[in-house]
């Protein structure tokens, strides 16, 4: 939507859009969880005004991975700036903010409290309220920042680089964990084997790049309990590709990678369809940065189709970290739940609220 669409309300009726939450209520989202310094404006929950990233790839790369002091320095850094660009470029004045959303967990604890200072920091200034988001939460809304028309129950398949999980949402902010990881998460599998490998950082889009040259059925990697319920294990394969690397030198890092790459595929998608079976899920929704993998995306895809239901694909750009998921959580949980209290904090290993708990 362009900034000339925006509707701009009398200074007397701001109060009425706080909350509850309206097609007219403008979020500010900021997100400092790991090491994207983000920043943008949604509208209603789902119309995405301005959406802004910086991204520390280049000051970790060295390092093979995230450094903790480093990503919080350049989030300090950064942070005023991104914010500045996505008011800007969203084409509204700072009196038209309605409420201020960050991440607040999980994450890494000096990076989100980087982001929840300048949160608090600007809701007081704008006199507006504080939603504090779980970062886990607002990736299940990021399809439906792209598509607003998804029907529950859906299950979302969430794979990242700290979390690989199966979550039925039964609808706006109730949801049931199906599976997850017992070791490793699928996104820290590609990391360990790309470092391995050597094939660059970020390990997940460098090994997407490498296998579409080679054979994923060259190498018979295992499918750690892909018929033993809805958990993951992913430890056990990326132990595997290191003793096969090592057994067999001269084999291809093509080959390898494609291999590695189908072995995690097979078992997300295998897992997510069973899952889906269950609840009577009218789809499969992708969330997380490892929704960005090719082979991912296209098997999703296929088995959705194979199975008469819906896949939902956020674009690659909403698969990463980015600040228009959080603001889309912020407005729904501020409609639901209201503002959150200035005195909260980061929450570095936050849950979901899941119902069975």
């Amino acid at each position: 939507m362009s900034a000339t669409m925006i509707p701009n309300p009398a200074a007397d009726d701001r109060a009425g859009l706080a909350w509850p939450a309206d097609d007219s209520t403008l979020v500010l989202g900021i997100e400092t969880s790991c090491d994207e310094t983000a920043a943008a404006l949604v509208m209603g929950g789902h119309d995405v005004v301005s959406n802004v990233v910086s991204t520390q790839e280049d000051l970790h790369a060295e390092f093979g991975g995230v450094v903790p002091e480093v990503a919080s320095r350049a989030h300090l850094a950064a942070l005023n700036p991104v914010i500045s660009r996505a008011v800007v470029e969203g084409g509204v004045d700072e009196d038209r903010i309605d409420a201020v959303a960050c991440t607040v967990g999980p994450g890494l604890v000096g990076a989100l409290l980087v982001g929840v200072s300048a949160a608090k920091s600007l809701a007081l200034a704008y006199d507006v309220p504080f939603v504090g988001v779980n970062h886990m939460e607002a990736h299940l809304y990021a399809a439906s920042l792209e598509d607003p028309t998804l029907e529950f129950p859906l299950v979302v398949l969430l794979v990242s680089g700290g979390h690989t999980m199966l979550v039925e949402m039964q609808d706006h902010g109730r949801y049931r964990l199906l599976g997850q990881t017992i070791d490793d998460a699928a996104g820290e599998a590609f990391d360990k084997v790309a470092r391995f490998l050597d094939l660059g950082y970020p390990g997940g889009p460098a090994i997407d790049r490498v296998a579409m040259n080679g054979d994923p059925d060259a190498i018979p990697f295992p499918r750690a309990m892909k018929d033993a319920g809805l958990d993951f294990s992913f430890s056990g394969l990326k132990t595997a590709v290191m003793n096969y690397v090592r057994k067999h030198p001269d084999v291809g890092d093509v080959d390898v990678a494609a291999s590695f790459q189908m072995a995690v595929v097979d078992v997300l998608v295998h897992k997510a369809r069973i899952a889906a079976k269950q609840v009577s899920a009218t789809g499969i929704v992708l969330g997380g940065g490892v929704a960005a993998n090719s082979l991912l995306r296209e098997e999703l895809l296929a088995a959705c189709g194979r199975d008469g239901i819906q896949g939902f694909l956020p674009s690659r750009e909403m698969c990463t970290d980015n600040a228009a998921m959080i603001a889309a959580a912020g407005w729904h949980r501020l409609r639901s739940d209201g503002p959150t209290g200035l005195d909260a904090g980061a929450v570095p290993n936050l849950k979901l609220p899941w119902l069975d708990a």
